[in-house]
C-alpha cells in the first residue's frame, strides 16, 4: 500500500470585493466562500477586502467566481505600486453626479411637502414629476442590488431601502391617480410622525425622494470618511520610489526601481527619497525617517551606516549599496503588517457580523407584522403602510458593519505613524488586557553595545585627552567589543582627529592589550591581574555583558585587584581605586590605562540603558502593567539595570527555554503576559506569551514571532501602544453600543407609528456617519503623558 498523500498547506488570497453596503453583505460573501471545500474567509466592509484561506488546488479565479455568484464583484488586488488611478475617479464621479441630480430633483419635493404655505395649485403633480426620476434612476443602485439579492436568495440593507422607496412611491401614485390626491387645490400638512387622513389622499413623495437622498448622501460621506481611515496605507504607498539613479561603470542612469538588484550602488540626492534599504558607501548626510519609523529627529549617516527605503535625504549627496529590494525591504514589511492588521477581525466585529446576518430578515418580518397588525386593528391603510415603510428604512445594519473595522483601520494607521506595527485585531485586543510585561535586558532596555560610561584620571597625570588618545591608539588593533568602545570614545572625544599609530602591539586573552605609541609604552588592561575577566583582547567580560546568554560569571579571580591593587601588586591611586569600586557596584567593566608603567586612568565600560527605558518602565507601571526583567546575563549587571529602573522582579541567567518556561508559569498564575525582546534567544518566549512584542532593531526571527513590532527600536513606544489599544477598544465599544442602541431605540417607535419614513432615513444615515466619525478621532490621537495609575 502506498503512503497516504500529505495535505498541502493552505494558501491565503486577498480579493477586492465590490458592491457590499452593510454587514449583511459581509456575512453573505463569507458564507458563499465558506461553502467551497476547505475554504475560510474573513471579509472587511471598511476596506472592501476578503482574506481567503484555501487549499492550493482551488484557484483564485474560483474564489472570484464564488463571490460573483453571490451577487457582488470581485477581483485580485493590484500590486501595492499600482494604484487604481483610472477606475476609482470614474466611479466616484458617477456617484457624485447621481447624488447631485438626486438632490436637485428631491429638494423641491421635500420643501413643498414639508411647508404647506408653499403648496400652490397642482403642486402635487409637479412633485410627482420630480420624484419619479429619483425613485427610479436615483434609487436604481438600491433596486438593482435588491433584485440581485433576491436571485441568490438573500436580503440586505439595499432590500430595505428599495422596498421603502417602492412602497412610498407606489402608494403616492395610487393616491394621485385613483385616491383623490390629484385634485386641484389639494393641501397636505407635514409631521415628523405618520398621520392618518381622510380616504387615501395623503402622499409620501417626500419619503420616496428623501430616503434615497439621505441614504446616498450618508454613503457618500461615509465612503470619504472610510478612505480617511486607510490614509496610513496610502502614505506608505507614496513612500515607494518609482525610479532610481544607479551608478555603474562610473556613470549614472535612471532605471525603474523594480529592476534594482542587491549589491548595486545608487545615488540619493538632497531632497530625494532613498529607493530601498541599503548601506552608505559614500557621503555624509542627515536622513528623515519620520514617515517610516516615526522618529522625529533626522539621523546622521556616514559610510557604513544603514538607511531605510522611503527615508528622505535631508542633506548631502549619498551613494548607497542596496542590501534588500522588493518585498524584502523594511517598508514592504511594514506595509504588509499594516495591511494584515486591517484585514483581520476583532471578536466584537465577528459578533456584529453574525447579528447583522440575521438582522435584515428579522426587519422584513417586523415590517410585514407591523403592516398586518395595523390593518387588522382597523387602522387607516395609509398609516399602516407608513409605519411599515418607516420600519424598513430606519432599521439598517450599516453602523454594525462599520463599528469595528473603521476603528481598527484608524488605529493601526495611527500606530504605524507612531512606529508601532500591530499584526492584527487580536494583537490590539491583547495589548489592552496585558497586566505583566517580561522585558529582555540587552538590546531592549539597554543599547546592546558597549559604551564608555566614565573616565577617571589621576590628578597629577598626563590629562584626560592625552590618556584617551594613547588608549584609543593602542586599542585600534583590538577586535574586542570593549576595545572598540574605548577607540570609538577616544575618537569622539578628540572630535574625529586621527589617532596615532601603534607599534609592538600585543594582545593577551584575559588580560588586555599593550603597545608603543609615540615612544610611550601603553597598557590597557584589566585591573585584576592576568586572569581577570575584563580582557580587552578576547577574554570574557567581567561586566556589562554584550548579549543575553554570556557564560562569563564576572567573578574576579584570586589575586584580582578588587581592593584597588595593580597587577604587579602595587596599590591604585585613591581616585582610581574609588572609580574601580563605583564601576564594580554598577556592574560595569573597568579597564586600567598605564603609561610607561604608571597608572594614569581607569575607564568604565558598560552596556548603557536606552534613553527611553526610564520613561517607558515608569509609564507602564502607571498604566497598571507590572514589569519583569528576564535575562541570560549575570546577576550583577541585571540587578544594576533593575535597580535603575525600579523593577522588583528579576530573573537572571535564563536560557531561551527558561524564558519560555517563565512566561508559561506567569500565565498559569492568571497573568496576561507580554514579552519584549529583540534576539533569536527571545523568539520562544515571544511565541509563548499572550502577546509578543519585538524591537524593530532586532532580528527577523524575533520580529516574525511577535504580534507587535516597535519600529523605532524605542521601548517607550510600548506604553504608547498600550494606551492606543485601550483607546481603540473603548471606541469600538462605543460604536457597537451606538449601533445596537440605535436600532433598539428607533425600531419600536417606527412600528407604533411615531416615526415617519423621511426622518427615519435621515436618522439611519446619521447613525453610520457618527460611527465612522467617532473612529476617525483615533487618527488624531496623541501619545501624551499618562495621568494616574490607569492612564486612560
Amino acid at each position: 500500500m502506498g503512503a497516504e498523500p500529505v495535505a498541502a498547506e493552505p494558501v491565503t488570497t486577498d480579493l477586492a470585493v465590490g458592491g457590499m453596503t452593510c454587514a449583511a453583505c459581509v456575512r453573505r460573501v463569507e458564507r458563499k466562500l465558506g461553502r467551497l471545500d476547505g475554504v475560510t474567509a474573513s471579509v472587511n466592509l471598511a476596506t472592501g477586502r476578503a482574506r481567503v484561506s484555501h487549499p492550493p488546488r482551488i484557484a483564485p479565479e474560483e474564489l472570484v467566481a464564488a463571490v460573483e455568484q453571490a451577487g457582488y464583484t470581485a477581483a485580485l488586488p493590484r500590486p501595492p505600486g499600482q494604484r487604481r488611478s483610472e477606475e476609482q475617479p470614474e466611479e466616484g464621479r458617477a456617484e457624485r453626479i447621481r447624488l447631485l441630480v438626486t438632490a436637485l430633483l428631491a429638494v423641491p419635493v421635500l420643501v413643498l411637502s414639508m411647508v404647506p404655505a408653499l403648496q400652490f395649485r397642482n403642486w402635487q403633480w409637479l412633485c410627482f414629476v420630480l420624484a419619479a426620476p429619483v425613485a427610479v434612476w436615483g434609487a436604481w443602485p438600491f433596486h438593482a442590488r435588491a433584485v440581485r439579492g433576491l436571485r441568490h436568495p438573500a436580503a440586505t440593507m439595499d432590500t430595505l431601502v428599495s422596498l421603502g422607496v417602492v412602497a412610498s412611491f407606489s402608494w403616492s401614485a395610487y393616491a394621485l391617480f385613483l385616491g383623490g390626491a390629484g385634485a386641484p387645490g389639494m393641501r397636505m400638512p407635514f409631521s415628523l410622525a405618520p398621520t392618518a387622513s381622510d380616504g387615501a389622499a395623503h402622499l409620501y413623495l417626500e419619503a420616496a425622494v428623501g430616503v434615497p437622498l439621505f441614504v446616498r448622501t450618508g454613503r457618500f460621506l461615509e465612503a470619504r470618511a472610510r478612505r480617511g481611515t486607510g490614509a496610513a496605507l496610502r502614505s506608505l504607498a507614496q513612500l515607494a520610489v518609482k525610479e532610481v539613479s544607479v551608478r555603474q561603470d562610473g556613470t549614472e542612469h535612471l532605471v525603474p526601481v523594480d529592476r534594482l538588484t542587491v549589491g548595486q550602488v545608487f545615488v540619493v540626492r538632497p531632497g530625494e527619497r532613498v529607493a530601498t534599504d541599503g548601506e552608505v558607501v559614500e557621503g555624509r548626510s542627515a536622513v528623515d525617517l519620520s514617515l517610516v519609523t516615526g522618529e522625529s529627529e533626522p539621523v546622521e549617516v556616514r559610510p557604513g551606516a544603514t538607511v531605510v527605503g522611503g527615508a528622505v535625504n535631508a542633506g548631502g549627496l549619498l551613494a548607497v549599496r542596496a542590501t534588500a529590494v522588493g518585498a524584502d525591504t523594511r517598508l514592504a514589511r511594514i506595509t504588509r503588517l499594516v495591511t494584515d492588521a486591517q484585514a483581520g477581525k476583532a471578536k466584537a466585529q465577528r459578533l456584529a457580523d453574525s447579528v447583522a446576518g440575521v438582522f435584515v430578515p428579522v426587519v422584513l418580518a417586523l415590517a410585514v407584522t407591523t403592516l398586518g397588525f395595523w390593518l387588522g386593528a382597523g387602522a387607516d391603510p395609509q398609516a399602516a403602510v407608513t409605519a411599515s415603510v418607516a420600519v424598513l428604512v430606519v432599521a439598517c445594519p450599516c453602523a454594525l458593519g462599520l463599528a469595528t473595522p473603521t476603528a481598527l483601520m484608524a488605529a493601526t494607521g495611527r500606530g504605524a505613524r507612531l512606529g508601532v506595527l500591530v499584526r492584527g485585531p487580536q494583537a490590539l485586543e491583547g495589548l489592552q488586557h496585558i497586566d505583566t510585561v517580561v522585558l529582555d535586558k540587552t538590546g531592549t532596555l539597554t543599547s546592546g553595545r558597549m559604551t564608555v560610561t566614565r573616565v577617571t584620571v589621576t590628578a597629577d597625570g598626563l590629562g584626560r585627552d592625552t590618556v584617551l588618545r594613547l588608549a584609543g591608539a593602542v586599542e585600534q588593533g583590538s577586535e574586542h567589543p570593549l576595545g572598540r568602545a574605548v577607540t570609538a570614545h577616544a575618537r569622539q572625544s578628540l572630535h574625529a582627529r586621527p589617532l596615532p599609530a601603534v607599534s609592538d602591539f600585543t594582545a593577551e586573552p584575559g588580560v588586555g592589550v599593550r603597545g608603543r605609541v609615540g615612544g610611550r609604552w601603553v597598557e590597557v588592561v584589566a585591573p585584576g591581574g592576568e586572569s581577570s575577566g575584563g580582557a580587552l583582547s578576547g577574554g570574557e567580560l567581567s561586566g556589562g555583558a554584550l548579549s543575553d546568554g554570556e557564560s562569563s560569571d564576572g567573578e574576579l579571580p584570586d589575586g584580582a585587584a578588587s581592593g584597588g591593587e595593580l597587577p604587579d601588586g602595587g596599590a591604585l591611586p585613591p581616585a582610581l581605586a574609588d572609580a574601580l569600586a563605583v564601576a564594580e557596584t554598577a556592574a560595569q567593566t573597568p579597564v586600567l590605562v598605564r603609561v610607561d608603567g604608571r597608572a594614569e586612568a581607569l575607564i568604565a565600560v558598560g552596556d548603557v540603558l536606552r534613553a527611553g527605558s526610564y520613561r517607558a518602565v515608569d509609564r507602564l507601571r502607571r498604566l497598571g502593567v507590572r514589569p519583569v526583567l528576564a535575562t541570560g546575563d549575570r546577576e550583577g549587571p541585571a540587578r544594576a539595570v533593575a535597580a535603575a529602573l525600579r523593577i522588583d522582579e528579576v530573573h537572571t541567567r535564563r536560557t531561551p527555554e527558561d524564558k519560555a518556561r517563565l512566561v508559561r508559569d506567569l500565565r498559569e498564575q492568571g497573568r496576561r503576559v507580554a514579552v519584549v525582546g529583540d534576539g533569536v534567544n527571545d523568539a520562544a518566549a515571544l511565541a509563548a506569551a499572550d502577546l509578543g512584542i519585538a524591537m524593530g532593531s532586532g532580528t527577523d526571527v524575533a520580529i516574525g514571532a511577535a504580534d507587535v513590532t516597535l519600529v523605532r527600536g524605542d521601548i517607550e513606544a510600548l506604553a504608547d501602544a498600550v494606551r492606543l489599544a485601550r483607546r481603540t477598544l473603548r471606541t469600538i465599544r462605543a460604536n457597537l453600543a451606538w449601533a445596537f442602541g440605535y436600532n433598539l431605540v428607533t425600531v419600536p417607535p417606527a412600528m407604533v407609528g411615531l416615526l415617519a419614513p423621511m426622518p427615519a432615513a435621515a436618522a439611519m444615515s446619521v447613525s453610520s456617519l457618527l460611527v465612522v466619525g467617532n473612529s476617525l478621532r483615533l487618527r488624531a490621537w496623541q501619545p501624551s503623558p499618562v495621568r494616574g495609575r490607569t492612564g486612560r
